[in-house]
């Protein structure tokens, strides 16, 4: 199978040609015939989703197939189906039930790396839309108590100043986890112990933790001045504003910056109400809040929306990609796919001029359109 156009490649738009076989990227040529065709950049990696299309990750085998199949319709060719702070006893449910799924997730789907866990181990301080009865201080919990959760368990978040996080950080660490530092009133020392711990990304920045204070610097200048901290950016405009985003950018290293949807299961499906964690929810005007505040409960965007948000402001292309797919992928040590290179999974999206999905393809076949 052969592909054409404007390639989007690590650090340049080139057009060319792709060889696929055997569901990888075979070979790469570059020819400036082919500077008509879509734009063809690596399928999106969403890492941090708590459903799409009405379909709830914490929910059944069915909810979780058509999940993966909603996000394809984005772009987005691999996932991390995502926990809400919820009780020990319906984490592992959830745990079990991805870890079950996985092996017979559809073909016709992103494609499930494993899961992410929200919480439980947040601070009541700073929950935003988490449920407050299921909050536990990591300090409370026996470490043989979570260790049946560590199987296919890629990202959880931890806030590092409540009691006992700085020895779980280290614990799941070692034990080959990400973990990631978010829904914290930590100061500015506290979010640096975390990183030195081990934590190594975070939680949707500037959301629902201590940020940019003259004064009393919290977890968010803790991120930002850690060349070695990932951190996550819902880019739909309404989570952080898009004038913060060039600080982001500039600060951050190349390859630590995370695009995330944190997307909630009405994402797709208009304006709504339902529930996330057990709590009231109402989705208007592009915002899920929970319902009667202003406090924002996930998203109802998706990665490919971000991406047009990012360049819309003046990112280049291969960089808002590479945050789509290539750096999320590097977090958690998956290399056999995320960039236009002989030997790649041939998972790909191609992108209209306004970077609109027009077809997506997994491993070498275009499942979008079917």
């Amino acid at each position: 199978m052969v592909v054409r156009g404007r390639l989007v490649l690590e650090d340049r738009v080139a057009a060319g040609r792709l060889h696929l076989a055997d569901g990888r990227i075979a070979a790469i040529e570059l020819d400036e015939a082919e500077a008509g065709g879509p734009y063809v950049a690596p399928g999106y990696v969403d890492v941090h989703v708590h459903g799409w299309g009405g379909h709830d990750a914490m929910g059944t085998r069915d909810d979780l197939d058509g999940m993966a199949r909603a996000l394809l319709r984005r772009g987005v060719t691999s996932f991390l189906p995502t926990a809400v702070t919820a009780s020990l006893e319906a984490i592992r449910g959830f745990a079990d039930r991805v870890r079950d799924w996985i092996p017979s997730a559809p073909t016709d789907g992103a494609s499930p790396l494993g899961f992410n866990l929200e919480g439980p181990f947040i601070s009541p301080a700073r929950r935003g839309a988490q449920n407050a009865a299921f909050i536990i201080a990591p300090s409370d919990v026996s470490l043989a108590t979570l260790a049946p959760l560590l199987p296919g368990l890629r990202i959880t978040t931890v806030a590092p100043e409540t009691p006992g996080a700085l020895d779980l950080i280290r614990w799941l660490t070692q034990n080959g986890v990400v973990v990631s530092l978010g829904h914290s009133v930590a100061t500015l020392h506290e979010g640096r112990a975390g990183y030195a711990a081990g934590a190594r990304t975070t939680t949707h920045l500037f959301n629902a933790m201590t940020g940019v204070d003259h004064r009393a610097p919290g977890l968010a200048v803790a991120a930002l001045t850690d060349d070695a901290a990932c951190v996550e950016l819902v880019a739909d405009g309404h989570h952080v504003h898009r004038g913060l985003w060039p600080i982001i950018v500039r600060t951050k290293p190349a390859g630590r910056l995370i695009l995330v949807s944190d997307a909630m299961y009405l994402a797709g499906t208009g304006d709504g109400r339902g529930t996330l964690g057990g709590l009231a929810v109402e989705v208007s005007e592009g915002r899920a809040r929970l319902a009667g505040t202003t406090t924002l409960a996930g998203s109802v965007t998706a990665l490919d929306m971000e991406v047009r948000n990012l360049v819309a402001e003046g990112f280049p292309l291969p960089a808002a990609v590479a945050a789509a797919s290539r750096n999320p992928l590097a977090l958690i040590g998956v290399t056999d796919r995320g960039r236009i290179e002989v030997g790649q999974r041939a998972d790909l999206v191609e992108l209209d001029e306004d970077l609109g999905v027009v077809r997506v393809a997994r491993a070498g076949e275009w499942r979008i359109p079917a």
